[in-house]
């Protein structure tokens, strides 16, 4: 036990002496968020995403969004219906890598984690001659991930990231409504801490 404790602290010594940046950063950003079901409309989104930094090229983070989205249904006789802008909050752990040590600095990462999505507006549903149904959605909440890539300059950064939300279904009489929950983000932000000593 003792030599594990002397090594890991070995270790982390070593590595605070050879560290040259700043481990602790949070990133905060403002962007518009794209709807990928058909029909739909875009809205806003805001993030604030903590990260610390492994090394000078990977920083691990809790990415926290919340995106405001026209929720819409498509029935599968193919006619869509939009209904009014939702929000979508989501948790997700995410990873970064940075790319090279120049000014600046393209980067991809990953996330994963938990996508809250709210209650939506009644939606009047016309299928072939059957009469209207009013159909509500609920608040869901999924396990969804999302991919990223961007570039960052400073403090400054700027990136696109696909959110990978499952879709959500309902029957109604002898069809299904699926309203489509994946989104795009475009994001521009800046970083508070961090940087290069």
């Amino acid at each position: 036990m003792k030599r594990i404790l002397f090594v890991l602290l070995t270790v982390c010594s070593l590595s605070a002496t050879a560290q040259e940046y700043k481990p602790f950063k949070v990133n905060v950003s403002l962007g518009y968020a794209k709807a990928l079901g058909e029909g739909l409309s875009g809205g806003f989104l805001f993030s604030v995403e903590p990260k610390y930094g492994l090394s000078d090229n990977f920083d691990l983070g809790v990415r926290l969004e919340t995106a405001f989205i026209a929720r819409g249904v498509t029935v599968t006789n193919g006619n869509t219906y939009t209904g009014n802008a939702g929000s979508f909050g989501s948790g997700l752990l995410t990873g970064t890598y940075l790319i090279g040590n120049g000014k600046i600095r393209p980067f991809v990462g990953l996330g994963a984690g938990i996508y809250s999505i709210g209650s939506s507006e009644t939606f009047t549903v016309t299928e072939g001659q059957n009469p209207p149904e009013n159909v509500a959605f609920t608040s869901d909440t999924k396990f969804g991930g999302m991919i990223r890539a961007g570039i960052k300059t400073g403090h400054f950064v700027a990136g696109v990231e696909y959110n990978a939300v499952p879709t959500t279904a309902l029957k109604l009489s002898n069809t299904t409504i699926d309203s489509k929950n994946a989104y795009l983000g475009i994001k521009v932000g800046f970083d508070i801490g961090g940087g290069r000593l």
